[in-house]
Parts: structure tokens; C-alpha cells; sequence
């Protein structure tokens, strides 16, 4: 794991756009209700993952867990001797394109260990952000989907929900801001009428209102783990219009103040 840990060093440096994330900490970090909004690949090369309301399920340096979409999720980020280091892959729905499985079994997530063959494809992926256009990311993602279909892994395709109007709206609050993003324009984005905007959504047990929050606070988790901008300014980039209420909204998701998050990666 030696190599992929220089390689993603390498490639943070050159400080442009990534089609990966890196979370790291050197304290314990514990979430709730952590939400994915997408499926989600997170490989482990340093220190331990635990997931699940009673840490049931542990994903150990060397291993990775692949996550299904999910609105809440527990997680412990443990660190072993330095830090906790994990790299992170969102798969969206057109990686998936072409690929097929007769598993029929759907799982919220599954846990592997990354092979030899593994870790130089993930290498791949991280070399190629410094040079590959971003239409060929997904073309690159769809090649670690595939692998790890010929690892035996095939149930990973089935971590692939139903394209709802709730993953678009979310995106479309990420994409588009939270401050300017009205109902008026979301409708005609989604070419339909408010009143059947909501029965959709209601139909998916969800509102604009969850929607929103979801998102701009998945947003903000994200941003503190791997951006160097203050609480503030992931406050008012996440919508919120004071640091307060962002703190207040914040910890009572996840269980923790952005401050004492951000605790968790500074040295005393």
C-alpha cells in the first residue's frame, strides 16, 4: 500500500480537481448519520474504518468497503500508529453502464481486501487526474467496477439503487448552490409542476426541505475533511447564514461540532 499512498500524495500536491478524496485524521473521528448520496468506495490504507450503530462491521488498513447509497450510516475512523488515511471513489449512476449481475441479493455495503492487482489499478486511477480530461473518468471508474467483478466481487453492482428524483435534486443542490436554488428552478430543471414535484417526492418518502438539508450538510461534512477553508466559509457555502446555526445543525446530525471535527486532524 506503500505505492498508492505516494502516488495519491503525489497527486494532492499538484492542487487541481480530483476524481478521488482523501479523509485523514490522527484522533478517533465518530459520526452519525453519515449520508451517502452515492455509491461509495472507500479503501483503508491506514488505520481502521468500524461501521454500523454498534461497530459491527470493521474495515482494517489493506482492506476497502464499498457503500451503497444510503441516507445514514455510523462510521468510526480509527487511526493506527500516525493517522487514519483513506482514499475515496463516488461511482455515479453512467459508470455503471454495461455492466451486468446475476447476484440477486442487495447488501448496504460490502468489505474486501485490496489485492496486489487491486492496488495498481487504484494507482492508475489517482495518476490519471493529472492529465486525463474528465470524460474519462467514468470510463476509468467502470474499470475498478470491473475488476472487482472478476475479483468475485460481483454484489457491488448490485449497491446501484433506482435513479429517483431525490438523487437528481440532490445533485442539482450540490452542483448549483443553496442559496440561489428555488422551487421555481428546480421545476423547470425537472420539467414539472411543483405539485408534481412533491407527490413524487412524497412517493420516495422524502421533501425539498430533507433533500436540501441532506445535502448541504453531506457537503459540509466532506469540505471539513478535506478542504483547508474555515467553518465560516463552509457555513455560507453550504447555505447557512450564520456559523451558529451551522454548528447547531451540524452536531445534531453528526453527533460533533465542525470544531471539534476539525480537532481530530490538528496536532495539540
Amino acid at each position: 500500500m506503500a505505492n498508492l499512498l505516494s502516488t495519491i500524495k503525489n497527486t494532492l500536491n499538484e492542487k487541481r480537481e480530483q476524481p478521488f478524496s482523501v479523509y485523514t485524521s490522527i484522533k478517533e473521528q465518530e459520526l452519525l448519520n453519515v449520508p451517502i448520496a452515492k455509491p461509495l468506495l472507500i479503501v483503508v490504507i491506514s488505520g481502521n474504518k468500524e461501521l454500523g450503530v454498534d461497530n459491527e462491521q470493521t474495515c482494517h488498513s489493506g482492506e476497502f468497503v464499498f457503500l451503497s447509497d444510503s441516507p445514514s450510516i455510523n462510521m468510526r475512523n480509527i487511526p493506527k500508529d500516525k493517522e487514519y488515511f483513506a482514499l475515496l471513489i463516488e461511482f455515479d449512476y453512467q459508470d455503471f453502464n454495461g455492466l451486468q449481475s446475476n447476484v440477486s441479493n442487495k447488501n448496504d455495503y460490502f468489505v474486501g481486501k485490496t489485492t496486489a492487482d487491486l492496488e495498481s489499478c487504484l494507482r492508475q486511477f489517482v495518476e490519471i487526474s493529472s492529465w486525463a480530461p474528465k470524460p474519462l473518468w467514468s470510463l476509468r471508474k467502470r474499470e475498478i467496477l470491473s475488476l472487482l467483478c472478476h475479483m468475485g466481487h460481483e454484489e457491488v453492482l448490485t449497491l446501484l439503487g433506482n435513479l429517483q428524483i431525490k438523487d437528481q435534486l440532490q445533485e442539482m443542490f450540490i452542483k448549483q448552490g443553496f442559496h440561489d436554488l428555488t422551487i421555481e428552478n428546480i421545476c423547470e430543471q425537472l420539467a414539472m409542476s411543483e405539485s408534481t414535484l412533491r407527490r413524487k417526492l412524497k412517493l420516495e418518502g422524502a421533501s425539498v426541505q430533507e433533500i436540501k438539508d441532506q445535502a448541504r450538510l453531506g457537503l459540509a461534512l466532506h469540505l471539513l475533511q478535506t478542504s483547508p477553508d474555515s467553518i465560516g466559509a463552509i457555513a455560507d457555502k453550504c447555505g447557512y447564514l450564520s456559523q451558529s446555526r451551522f454548528t447547531e445543525r451540524f452536531k445534531r446530525r453528526f453527533g460533533l461540532t465542525p470544531t471539534e471535527l476539525r480537532k481530530t486532524k490538528m496536532t495539540d
